[in-house]
């Protein structure tokens, strides 16, 4: 199963970082409740990639691509869920 735990801890410190409520960012993003934040920092679903790069504005990150950061997290946790997969049946 995909857990997306690197990603959300990631997501979670810059929010706070930046001093936003989930409430606000969800505001922010258009969307009508936090649980998508709450959801996205708890590993439980991961933003859409359309809205990457405007969580990066939203929280000021600068000098690293959300989006890499996004990938790079994504693949490693998909290999470590396949390696574990490929163990149970091997």
């Amino acid at each position: 199963m995909y857990n997306s735990s690197q990603l959300a801890q990631y997501l979670k410190k810059c929010r706070e970082k930046a001093g936003f409520s989930q409430t606000e960012v969800s505001s922010k993003l258009g969307y009508t409740s936090p649980q998508f934040i709450s959801n996205w920092e708890r590993g439980l679903s991961h933003p859409p990639v359309k809205s990457l790069n405007k969580l990066a504005r939203i929280y000021k990150v600068k000098g690293v691509d959300l989006g890499e950061v996004f990938i790079k997290t994504y693949m490693k946790e998909v290999e470590e869920d396949l390696r574990r997969q490929i163990k149970q049946v091997v």
